[in-house]
């Protein structure tokens, strides 16, 4: 009995020479139009699908596999008399290697050069249909998606026989394939034509294994299109940590005006200002706490040029993370050879949900876009707030927007002075952020401090009034508020409420 491989492939990467293989190994090859046509302009032995069911490609070859003699050949069992007997009365034959990749769809998905009807055009139906009976068929069929499969498959298939176990393998990552596939289609077209998302999916495919994750006896992998986001300019590789610091250091620096620098550490803020130009953004959110920037993350909403390259080489840095370097900055920085350069390729605004796992199932929620504007400020205190103050207490805002839970910012000149961040008390964050400006030099009169949350009592409003601040922003709505603003006015603090919470756990 003759044996049969059926190969249809989109990528056709390596297709040649395994086909050879196959035909030396005595299997008759199956093939569609333009494999087909390959295979022979390659002088390699096939027959074309429609000459083998006796049915043509139809539809501009919408039509081609989906058919009895082909299905038939994959799903029949072969120890089962009645599928011998029903499949020897249809004159269908077993094939027992499927080889199948589908249609670009997940190359033209994101193309905006690309029509609606063009993209439904690469949805593949046949191939998908072919792998999942060859895969729901393992324990007689292989079935191999992706050409980094073919080699090790022809090894085991010259011993003789190909295993269950490989088998079993193969039908795995077939249906890992169709799956991902699926899910971009669903995705695309639940978003194109705004229906309601009844399932959130999580579909990428794995672009990397780290050498660890958030502790060295952690495994980590990176799955998805992080490089899209992010080109890694030079340096060792990003791990698994600095990862998380470097969104963190993006999303800050997005959220503030443009020539501002922000230092990253344990996804907190230790320093950030903006300046009249980069470099002396960079000098002043250094100094906001210098000993922290050390072996922390760099973010610029700008060009790095040759200057502030400079001034960077004077200490550790993990990674610097810019929209764009000049070359003479590029080369001034890889002295630091093992210092990772990144550049931000666009905005990360462009993903509008954050998810974090929780037992049988996940967390989802909108990314935190929420911005204030003056008017919508409610001033609660006797004092007024001239428009100076409220650049600050503006940048106050964002900086403890960006900084966990319970988290307190003291700011001056659009510059950190102090942050307390991720205490179980407001209070102590308020102490901390005093004492980490007065570690440094900072002085504390009439800066402006944010609060990311209410204060449940009038203690942290007065810690941060006997430190020598002018002005409070926080978000209001305690059952104490009146307590808070009695304390502000007899401190002559003037405060505003925001309305807006952003908690950051």
């Amino acid at each position: 009995m003759k044996k049969y491989a059926i190969v249809s492939v989109s990528d056709k990467s390596g297709m040649i020479e395994f086909c050879r293989e196959l035909n030396s190994l005595g299997y008759e090859i199956l093939a569609t139009g333009n494999s087909a046509k390959q295979l022979f302009e390659n002088e390699i032995s096939c027959t074309e699908i429609k000459d083998y069911t006796g049915f043509p490609e139809i539809f501009s070859g919408r039509v081609k596999t989906l058919n009895p003699k082909i299905f038939g050949g994959i799903l029949m069992r072969r120890e089962f008399e009645t599928d011998i007997k029903q499949a020897e009365e249809n004159q269908i034959l077993p094939i027992d290697i499927v080889c199948v990749n589908l249609y670009p769809f997940p190359k033209v998905v994101d193309r905006d050069d690309i029509s609606l009807e063009e993209k439904i055009e690469n949805i593949d139906i046949g191939g998908p249909s072919l792998i999942r009976a060859a895969a729901k068929n393992y324990q007689y069929v292989s079935v191999l998606t992706d050409p980094s499969q073919y080699f090790k498959f022809l090894e085991e298939l010259k011993q003789g026989e190909i295993s269950i176990e490989t088998r079993s393998k193969l039908a795995a990552k077939a249906f890992s394939y169709t799956s991902f596939y699926d899910t971009l289609i669903a995705n695309y077209l639940e978003k194109e034509f705004k229906t309601d998302n009844d399932f959130f999916r999580i579909n990428f495919p794995l672009k990397q294994t780290l050498r660890y994750g958030e502790n060295p006896h952690q495994k980590a992998f990176v799955y998805g299109n992080f490089d899209k986001y992010f080109e890694i300019l030079q340096g060792k590789e990003i791990s698994y940590n600095n990862t998380i610091d470097l969104v963190a250091s993006v999303e800050l620096i997005e959220d503030l005006p443009q020539t501002s620098c922000a230092i990253i550490k344990h996804t907190n803020p230790c320093g950030a200002a903006v300046g009249k130009d980069l470099l002396e953004a960079y000098t002043k959110a250094l100094s906001s706490d210098p000993v922290s920037a050390f072996g922390g993350i760099v973010a610029f909403n700008g060009k790095v040029d040759l200057k502030l390259a400079e001034k960077l080489n004077e200490i550790f840095l993990e990674i610097i993370v810019a929209e764009d370097f000049d070359e003479d900055a590029i080369e001034v920085l890889k002295q630091k050879k093992n210092r990772r350069i990144v550049k931000k390729i666009k905005s990360l605004k462009e993903e509008k949900f954050q998810f974090k796992n929780i037992p049988g199932g996940i967390l989802v929620q909108e990314k935190d876009f929420s911005e204030i504007k003056k008017e919508d400020l409610k001033l609660v205190t006797k004092s007024e707030i001239p428009d100076e103050i409220f650049e600050d207490l503006k940048f106050a805002w964002v900086i403890c927007k960006h900084t966990k839970s319970n988290g307190i910012v003291f700011a001056k000149d659009k510059m950190i002075l102090g942050t307390g961040a991720g205490q179980m008390s407001r209070l102590d964050s308020v102490k901390i952020a005093v004492m980490k400006a007065k570690e440094h030099g900072h002085n504390l009169e009439n800066s402006v401090a944010a609060s990311d949350a209410f204060f449940p009592f009038a203690d942290g409003l007065i810690e941060i009034a006997k430190a020598g601040a002018k002005a409070v922003i926080q978000p209001g709505g305690s059952v104490r508020d009146e307590e808070v603003i009695a304390a502000a006015n007899e401190n002559n603090v003037a405060m505003v409420f925001t309305g807006i919470r952003n908690f950051k756990h």
